[in-house]
């Protein structure tokens, strides 16, 4: 099979990887840019844009049911999930055909679908998802492949059924108590948001304070504002199994300060971390080894760790 040769080639169409293609294409590279999904990335797709969408319907609710307290009477709220995520889809769609437009009309620019995996030294092949493959190589390569939810090891896990930061926004009902894993950034704004769409919400955080990167005075005061909207934040806290009851709950439980306890719920969110999605591309391991979530720079013969640059 004939090999196509690029001055570079981006894996991945993310933030980075777009703009990217069209600066080095303009500037008179020959480019190909690689991506498996969807152009846009986790920002457009999985993260800011459809979470600030649905935060900002998550407000009006949570605004109505305190109009009183502004003088303003609206009756019962009630929260139609199936339009919540149908706006937040077409304002996705509209970012993410923005994006691939631009990659699609810049000259020098070949956008392929599908999976890229190196098969040597600045050689890829490329799985296409039309069925095709293409065997392609470059004098440069740029890796943007992103990264994922990850899944933390937890007694019975598997014989639940879970939600992680991009299927809980595909929900087309408000979870009657939804159980959060983590008091990160991504578990306390979908906490809150459900919490203002109707649902009741428990936090289960392993640390002494939410939110671990920020300032102990910050952290409480979140946890003050979220305690505030009714979510209950269990500190200190760190899951120790969970099963599926009789009835189809979710059955966590818990090992705290005071000692175990059973949280039951609809719907289980894991939201503990992100893990690089650096194994899609690399080297089969069994001929150049890599360890888990790192990048061989072999000009220079030494490992560098993708997580520790996010």
């Amino acid at each position: 099979m004939a090999t196509t040769h690029y001055d570079a080639i981006i894996i991945g169409a993310g933030q980075a990887g777009g703009p990217l293609s069209t600066t080095l294409a303009q500037a008179g590279w020959k480019t190909a840019i690689i991506e498996r999904i969807h152009v846009g990335g986790t920002c457009i797709n999985e993260g800011c844009t459809p979470t600030k969408t649905m935060v900002a319907s998550a407000r009006v609710a949570y605004l109505a049911r305190r109009g009183a307290d502004y003088g303003v009477h609206t009756g019962p709220v009630t929260v139609d999930m199936v339009k919540v995520r149908q706006r937040k889809r077409d304002i996705v769609n509209s970012f993410r055909s923005g994006s691939e437009n631009r990659i699609k009309s810049t000259e020098g620019v070949d956008l392929l679908m599908g999976e890229a995996h190196f098969t040597g030294p600045r050689e890829l092949e490329a799985r296409l998802n039309s069925g095709e493959v293409q065997q392609l190589s470059a004098d440069t390569i740029f890796i943007n492949a992103g990264d994922r939810p990850a899944d933390p090891s937890l007694e019975g896990l598997d014989s639940v059924p879970t939600l992680n930061s991009t299927t809980i926004m595909e929900l087309d009902t408000v979870p009657e108590h939804l159980l959060i894993i983590g008091g990160g950034y991504v578990g306390l704004e979908f906490g809150q948001m459900f919490r203002r769409f109707g649902s009741k919400v428990t936090v289960v955080q392993r640390g002494v304070y939410l939110l671990a990167r920020e300032d102990p005075d910050v952290a409480e005061e979140v946890a003050k504002i979220l305690r505030e909207d009714g979510l209950e934040i269990l500190l200190e806290t760190k899951p120790v199994r969970v099963e599926k009851t009789a009835d189809g709950h979710i059955a966590l439980t818990v090992q705290g300060p005071t000692g175990e306890r059973v949280l039951t719920g609809s719907h289980l969110l894991l939201a503990a971390g992100r893990v690089p999605n650096t194994h899609i591309c690399f080297w089969q391991r069994d001929v150049f080894p890599i360890p888990t979530g790192s990048i061989c720079l072999q000009a220079k013969s030494r490992w560098t760790n993708a997580a520790s640059s996010r």
